[in-house]
């Protein structure tokens, strides 16, 4: 990464830290075992992780007069995400969040409705998560 993209995703993760430096938990699946006759009839629950991923910053956004209740944007630091990723052994962020099932936002959870990506000189330093309840 150039120095230019290392300054614009630490000033990235200063201001979402500034603005409130939420954190959220990103749902997702425990990897499962492939042997058994019950796994893969679907029988077993192999169950849910948490990641949890810090800072975000989340924003309501107004919700549609039909369909989800509540809309929310999450801005998540491309640091974290970069993490996140690593620790997950993901192949990229959109793996990661495709993989996801899920947002945990204090007691809800939201379905990942939209991905997008910030770019400032080729670097991603931000991530933009739509999500509904």
């Amino acid at each position: 990464m150039a120095i230019a993209g290392t300054a614009v995703v630490r000033a990235a993760d200063a201001l979402l830290r500034a603005l409130g430096g939420d954190q959220i938990g990103l749902v997702l699946p425990m990897p499962t075992q492939t042997g058994s006759d019950s796994t893969q009839l679907g029988l077993t629950d192999a169950g849910v992780q948490q990641l949890e991923i810090s800072p975000v910053v989340v924003r309501t956004l107004p919700a549609p007069k039909t369909g989800p209740r509540v809309r929310l944007e999450f801005l998540i630091s491309a640091s974290s995400v970069a993490s996140a990723v690593d620790a997950e052994g993901a192949d990229s962020a959109e793996a990661l969040f495709d993989l996801a099932l899920g947002i945990q936002h204090q007691t809800d959870l939201f379905h990942i409705e939209s991905v997008s990506t910030e770019y400032f000189a080729g670097t991603a330093y931000l991530y933009r998560v739509v999500a509904v309840e």
